[in-house]
């Protein structure tokens, strides 16, 4: 089974000392064997942009990171495409008023894969299926 990670999840999984419970960590580490790790490319933006608000902390410049992060080893980027697209058409206007977070909605919706998120907005909405450990 894929997950999408919302940016958020990414960025904890991949960053020492981050609020991952171990379960959390242990089901994303076991995805991640098997592939199962998805990622939206607005992900890559939010990071960046997290990063020059002094919000992401790096031992190494921002490109080296991202290239490290998002490589096919780590996870599979998946498209914002005609069918993500469609999905987000589709979303009510109550979920979520973050274009960002709309995206990464869409993108679980049209993927038919589960979202991994602490974002309790999302959560609230029921726009798509959530993942647990």
């Amino acid at each position: 089974m894929s997950v999408l990670l919302d940016t958020h999840m990414w960025i904890w999984w991949l960053v020492p000392d981050s609020p991952l419970s171990s379960a959390e960590r242990n089901a994303l580490d076991a995805e991640a064997t098997e592939g199962g790790l998805c990622l939206s490319p607005i992900s890559m933006w939010e990071a960046q942009v997290l990063h020059v608000k002094g919000r992401l902390k790096l031992d190494v410049p921002f490109a080296v990171w991202l290239r490290e992060a998002a490589s096919d080893a780590v996870v599979t980027l998946l498209p914002i495409d005609i069918h993500v697209i469609a999905a987000l058409d589709a979303l009510p206007a109550s979920v979520h008023g973050d274009p960002a977070d709309r995206l990464i909605i869409a993108t679980a919706r049209a993927h038919a894969v589960p979202l991994a998120t602490r974002d309790a907005a999302i959560r609230r909405s029921r726009a798509m299926k959530i993942w647990s450990p």
